[in-house]
Formats: C-alpha cells, sequence, structure tokens
C-alpha cells in the first residue's frame, strides 16, 4: 500500500469516528443552546449547548486536519546542480 492509499484510508477512518459524532454533537449543541434541549424531562442550559457546538467544531476539525497532513505533496529536498564549475 503506497502513502495515498494510508493517507485516503486515514482520512475516512476519521471522518467516521471523529467527523459523524461531530456533526450529530453540533445538532443537539444548536438544539440545545436554542432553549429547545431536554434530558430526563429537565431543560438543559443554554451554555450546554454553547459548549457542545466547540466540541463539536473540534470533532470536525480532525479529519480536516488528518486529510492535509496526510494527502498534501510533500515538497522535495532541494538538489544542488551538478554543472558548477570547480571553486577556483
Amino acid at each position: 500500500m503506497n502513502n495515498k492509499n494510508t493517507g485516503i484510508l486515514a482520512t475516512i477512518a476519521a471522518i467516521m469516528i471523529c467527523g459523524c459524532p461531530g456533526l450529530f454533537l453540533c445538532l443537539f449543541g444548536a438544539i440545545t443552546a436554542a432553549g429547545q434541549g431536554t434530558f430526563n424531562d429537565a431543560s438543559l442550559s443554554p451554555a450546554v449547548g454553547f459548549a457542545l457546538i466547540c466540541l463539536a467544531l473540534l470533532l470536525l476539525l480532525i479529519p480536516v486536519a488528518v486529510a492535509f497532513f496526510t494527502l498534501r505533496k510533500k515538497p522535495e529536498p532541494l538538489q544542488p546542480p551538478q554543472d558548477l564549475p570547480p571553486a577556483s
């Protein structure tokens, strides 16, 4: 397996592990921040919703970072020119 395949697999795994829960957490946080969220017949504070949205944004950044660092084209090291005359 070459590096591009490994990067694609790592990105898909990060999306499944962090991206999908992040989307659902963002939705639940938005509902809670709007004042509509309840848990066991008790209303949740909007501050909990805002905290969930922040956590969701962090979870959504993980797959983006994994994709960037694994799929980017790495710069090749500079090679000195071979046709230089000898220094005198």
